[in-house]
């Protein structure tokens, strides 16, 4: 696994990158949470001296890591295509420095979604004293856990501090009972298929909430993976009688939700 914290602020380099350019390399942070934990996250900048836009990335249910300790797939594919864009890149790593490997099985959950949401906050009051980061253009995507954490993050006050954030496959039956609604611009991408956090709560939720929905047809969980072959696994709060979900690429879904992030974050 990725090595112990480093000190507040310190920065040390990630031994492998994303792409052959060194400006795509990792580089480990660490920050203080809103709570009692100091933070990890791992920060993927374009070349040159910025200030740049940047996007907060928040991983799902699984963590942010390999078995092997690297970056995942997904995280790591669209930090690359969002460095050539021009934007940095901070994946905040909520589970490591709390002793978590992953929650996908847990129905009760030491860390939830709404706890998940300051880690967002400190990440953002962390990137306000960086010289690289333009502090108007910091926006948010989170993934499944990571998108039911972005979902309550557009849902606070402080969401204004952000000038997107965009949730891909959340759940949403939670907050949907709680009058949500969004308080920056919001968009939420999600499988029409998908079988363990189903489209129809967060179609109901962007309606009410004021934010935007993307549904793909025939997309499961984890569309927009580079490299997911298309299988079934057990899981928490699946919407199937046997526990199963089903997760997977999605090519023709991936390409469009590309297209259509990269739209938003161009947008004013």
């Amino acid at each position: 696994m990725i090595g112990r914290l480093v000190r507040m602020f310190a920065i040390t380099l990630l031994p492998f990158a994303l792409a052959a350019s060194p400006a795509n390399a990792f580089e480990k942070v660490s920050f203080p949470s809103r709570d009692s934990h100091d933070l990890v996250g791992w920060l993927a900048r374009p070349s040159g001296a910025g200030p740049f836009p940047v996007v907060i990335g928040l991983h799902g249910c699984a963590g942010l890591y390999t078995r092997s300790g690297e970056i995942g797939a997904r995280e790591g594919d669209w930090s690359e295509r969002l460095n050539r864009s021009g934007y940095a890149v901070l994946l905040v790593d909520s589970f490591g420095p709390r002793g978590i490997k992953a929650l996908c099985n847990d129905r009760e959950r030491s860390l939830t979604p709404a706890g998940r949401a300051r880690d967002a906050f400190a990440a953002i009051d962390w990137l306000d004293k960086q010289s690289f980061v333009a502090r108007q253009r910091i926006a948010l995507i989170g993934w499944s856990n990571g998108g039911s954490t972005a979902l309550r993050v557009a849902g606070a006050p402080e969401a204004k501090r952000l000038r997107h954030v965009i949730a891909f496959y959340p759940g949403c039956r939670v907050i949907l009972k709680r009058g949500w609604q969004a308080q920056t611009d919001t968009a939420i991408f999600q499988g029409l298929a998908d079988d363990w956090t189903p489209a129809a709560p967060c179609e109901e939720l962007a309606r009410s909430g004021g934010a935007r929905f993307v549904g793909f047809p025939g997309a499961y969980h984890d569309f927009d993976h580079p490299s997911l072959p298309l299988r079934e696994r057990k899981a928490a709060y699946s919407q199937r009688p046997d526990g199963v979900v089903t997760i997977g690429s999605d090519p023709k879904a991936r390409a469009e939700a590309i297209d259509a992030v990269m739209a938003i974050l161009k947008r004013p």
